[in-house]
């Protein structure tokens, strides 16, 4: 009986892994696109003799190791071995260790079919194809057999070694998983009944909706039993998701709580973040000839790995400091870690995104992966962002300004038929069926041929031109997609011109594909309801549960009072500002101590802020400006101490309406004065009329506006109650707050009670 195999690897991945030199070279020139390649590919075989091979099936094993692929093609005739790439522009600008790599796939091809058939030598090709002119360029050479077997078992045993680290790692990882013990003596109220639905929903490999108040422990009540199924699910990697950098950190922070468990945690996680937020030289471009971390980056790149991955944790600080260390890019360094680390802690659009890298990589490696998606009531307004393209007329026409000679007609037919759309459109704002199709094929003219020069001529083009080349490439590729699920709009400005927007309401049918290739997903939030809403509108599978935890928290510590005789509706906003700021002063007065205020927008804010200070100066008051930085965020947060007094406003929907965290004395009331419903516009109506289309007349309304605006409401109030010992008061300042619909949405730990302002009569 033969040796059993123990790891396996494909051709490509083995010579990525091994044989990748030189610089980290990122200067963007277009490549073909995943069918043009094929098309390559079919286009050179049809051109070779009837006895020729193509995808031939090869394997062989060296020490255990299973290496396997498909060469692109073989001639019997000739005994030559080709592998086949595709390209555009000048063949000189393929990087030099772009063809190292390329050699090096062809080599190992070589070796495997001189064993399988005992061919004392062979002859080798690189054939790179130009899909502009159709061109072949070939270069060859002829190797031994022994030639190609000293290379291969090379190769193998660089990758054999890293395998062998790589298996006694996961063994090591899984057995310490398989023990790893809740952190805490006892679970929290809810948070056991959590963790309970998370483990079935990992171990049965199925979505789970989970809504669970603030506080409770979510994050360890989420991670802990996804960890625990690690082993007997045999999961390669787990994804937390998170909207913000505070759900970055409580993540980061509660897996360091878990991997306290033992010294050196044969855990590894990563923290990635977005490049503009670990780029060293912001001024350079990402190339070896600019940057010196780009320079030798594959050279250095198996060190810096090693090096970052014997010390488990990887948050940016570490990653950073091993990238220095090493002189390599951070964020790349990152990049590579993320095919390497247990747990990847990372924005959503990483995996949710067109292009997300970890998305990219599920499908290329096969691994079984489980999603935790933080906060995931915000998954839907980021998803749809993510699937919208916009074109405006004003950048369009700067760049028609500064377009190489070769761009001048494909531009100009398209103006031409932007402004025959201007001159059809009557509203300032209006709805198509669709993008017209003779708009799109000028567009897409445009872009294959902005494809073509860019790949002619790298360098020495306008930020602009590229910014209206990725722009125009995502309108055309929604443009092919678009569905029910979007909308096609002009919108007219005097002082911009217009812009047209291919723009997703309903981010499902993107987003469903990325749900089923995971092997588990929980989706927790403390606003999470009504489960349809984020169901229909997510593409979560028909059978996904839901669940409303139990919340830690009893109605006697948040007195929650809704004013039922004052409306702030946008007709009533002037009248509502004297009893609001009565209101404040009220309850900061009888239990002074720190409250924020909520309103609808900046104006609603200013003029109550105003309001307050004129008839009672003696309040401390400050506020959250429009286009706030990171430290004066912080500092507007600094200001909530345990030894402080005043009221903080805020907009609800912003940066202080979710994801802070103010226990005990640094926050005990909330005044909310709105429903924080989304504007009554013309694009809030067409998204409802489409809502109405595709789930149904009763649910038009609430999709666009009433969940959306309660969800801003329930998580600003949840500010408040951030421990068990915490009591506080929160005012829900609308006379709507007491309709019977409304109060359904609201937590069922709620106890509301109705509550009536002396209001001045009103004078006409």
């Amino acid at each position: 009986m033969g040796r059993r195999l123990k790891y396996q690897v494909a051709v490509r991945a083995l010579c990525e892994f091994t044989a990748k030199v030189g610089d980290l070279d990122l200067r963007f020139t277009p490549s073909p696109t995943a069918q043009e390649g094929m098309a390559g590919h079919a286009i050179v075989v049809a051109r070779r003799g009837p006895g020729y091979v193509p995808e031939l099936p090869l394997s062989g094993e060296h020490q255990g190791l299973l290496v396997r692929g498909r060469a692109d093609g073989y001639d019997p005739e000739q005994n030559l071995l080709e592998e086949i790439k595709t390209h555009r522009g000048d063949i000189s600008r393929i990087p030099a260790n772009h063809r190292l790599l390329h050699w090096a796939q062809a080599k190992v091809y070589g070796w495997l079919l001189c064993a399988e058939r005992g061919l004392p030598e062979i002859n080798l090709a690189v054939v790179y194809f130009n899909v502009l002119t159709q061109h072949e360029t070939a270069f060859h050479q002829s190797l031994s057999a022994d030639e190609l077997q000293a290379f291969f078992t090379l190769q193998c045993s660089r990758y054999i070694h890293w395998a062998q680290y790589e298996q006694a790692h996961r063994l090591r990882r899984d057995q310490s998983l398989l023990n790893l013990k809740f952190p805490h003596p006892e679970f929290r109220s809810g948070q056991r009944q959590l963790a309970n639905a998370v483990y079935r929903a990992a171990r049965d490999g199925h979505c789970l909706m989970a809504q669970a108040t603030t506080g409770i422990g979510k994050t360890l009540g989420t991670l802990f039993p996804q960890l625990k199924a690690f082993a007997g699910q045999k999961l390669d990697r787990l994804f937390f998701l998170t909207a913000k950098t505070p759900g970055r950190r409580l993540a980061l922070d509660a897996l360091r709580t878990l991997c306290k468990q033992e010294a050196l945690m044969p855990l590894r996680v990563l923290e990635h973040v977005a490049r503009d937020k670990a780029c060293e030289h912001p001024d350079k471009a990402c190339h070896g000839d600019a940057c010196p971390l780009a320079k030798g980056f594959y050279d250095r790149l198996p060190a810096a790995r090693q090096a970052a991955l014997e010390g488990q944790w990887l948050d940016h600080a570490r990653v950073r400091s091993v990238a220095l260390a090493h002189q390599v890019c951070p964020y790349y360094l990152s990049q590579e870690l993320c095919r390497w680390a247990d747990i990847v802690v990372c924005d959503y659009n990483y995996y949710f995104d067109m292009g997300g890298l970890l998305y990219g990589l599920t499908l290329l490696s096969e691994w079984r992966v489980t999603l935790l998606v933080d906060e995931a009531h915000n998954l839907i307004e980021r998803a749809r962002g993510m699937y919208t393209a916009e074109l405006n007329q004003q950048r369009f026409e700067a760049v028609r300004s500064i377009a190489p000679r070769v761009m001048k007609a494909p531009l100009e037919r398209i103006s031409r038929h932007w402004r025959q759309l201007e001159l059809e459109q009557k509203l300032a704002y209006q709805v198509y069926p669709m993008a017209p199709e003779l708009f799109v094929m000028a567009l897409q003219k445009a872009v294959s041929t902005l494809t073509d020069h860019l790949s002619e001529q790298p360098a020495g083009n306008a930020t602009e031109l590229l910014h209206f080349y990725l722009d125009a490439m995502l309108f055309c590729r929604l443009a092919e997609a678009f569905g029910p699920h979007s909308l096609f709009d002009i919108s007219r400005d005097d002082n911009s011109g217009s812009t047209l927007c291919i723009r997703n309401i309903v981010p499902a049918p993107f987003l469903a594909p990325r749900f089923e290739d995971a092997h588990s997903c929980t989706l927790f939030s403390a606003t999470l309801s009504p489960a349809d809403y984020y169901a229909d509108l997510l593409g979560l599978p028909e059978d996904t549960p839901w669940i409303d935890v139990e919340s830690p928290f009893s109605a006697e510590q948040l007195q929650v009072q809704a004013i039922s005789n004052l409306s702030t509706r946008y007709a009533h906003r002037d009248y509502s500002l004297q009893p609001i700021a009565a209101l404040i002063a009220r309850q900061y007065g009888e239990k002074p101590g720190n409250y924020l205020a909520f309103f609808s927008s900046y104006s609603y804010l200013q003029a109550a802020i105003d309001e307050l200070r004129l008839a009672h100066p003696e309040i401390p008051v400050w506020q959250q400006s429009r286009q706030m930085g990171e430290a004066e965020r912080q500092g507007f947060l600094d200001r909530f101490t345990t030894s402080s007094r005043g009221i903080g406003f805020a907009v609800l929907g912003g940066a202080f309406g979710e994801g802070i965290d103010l226990p005990g004395e640094r926050l005990i009331g909330a005044f909310i004065a709105t429903l924080g419903l989304p504007q009554i516009n013309p694009v809030n109506e067409q998204v409802k009329l489409r809502m109405e289309a595709m789930f149904g007349d009763n649910k038009g309304y609430g999709y666009t506006y009433l969940y959306p605006g309660l969800q801003k409401v329930v998580q600003a109030a949840g500010r408040v109650i951030r421990t068990v010992q915490d009591q506080g008061v929160v005012y829900l300042i609308d006379d709507r707050f007491n309709q019977p619909a409304i109060r359904k949405l609201l937590p069922t730990w709620w106890k509301v009670d109705r509550f009536r302002l002396p209001l001045k009569p009103v004078h006409s």
